[in-house]
């Protein structure tokens, strides 16, 4: 299995792109780029098994919405690019953008689906991630939603 990470926030795409290589991951690439572009211009139809987006930018400030990546556009390169049964999982821990990316989901041509705790999350996990674990001793909650592309 192969794994593919897009970030756009220098200080995170390297962090993520050094750990990989000091862990000797040779299945797993990185990129630095706007992951809503990158979706557009550079994956394929029916390319990926599966889509995890964790902690997206919520981009509070109402004037700013529209820069969120999870709209009605981007949910449409999703269903493009997920294989037939291919999952999208979401993580936020802003309420406000996840009351947004479940009304699109439930929108969009997915199917809401139960969501799955990927094998590194501990118990009581949404992600198993250092910043995750980070979110939660400041006593974030947190938000996830799933969906499969239909067969």
């Amino acid at each position: 299995m192969n794994f593919f990470g897009i970030e756009w926030a220098r200080w995170f795409w390297r962090y993520a792109s050094d750990r990989l290589r000091r862990n000797g991951c040779l299945n797993a690439r990185t990129v630095r780029a706007d992951a809503a572009f990158f979706v557009r211009e550079f994956v394929k139809d029916d390319a990926l098994a599966v889509l995890h987006i964790y902690f997206p930018d919520p981009w509070p400030k109402k004037r700013h919405h529209k820069r969120r990546l999870i709209q009605g556009p981007f949910l449409e390169q999703v269903q493009r690019i997920l294989v037939p049964g291919g999952r999208l999982q979401v993580v936020t821990d802003h309420q406000d953008y996840f009351e947004q990316i479940e009304m699109v989901v439930k929108g969009s041509r997915l199917t809401v689906v139960e969501y799955n705790r990927p094998g590194q999350a501990a118990e009581g996990e949404f992600v198993g991630t250092n910043f995750e674990r980070k979110y939660r001793r400041e006593g974030r909650p947190f938000y996830a939603v799933a969906a499969l592309k239909g067969r």
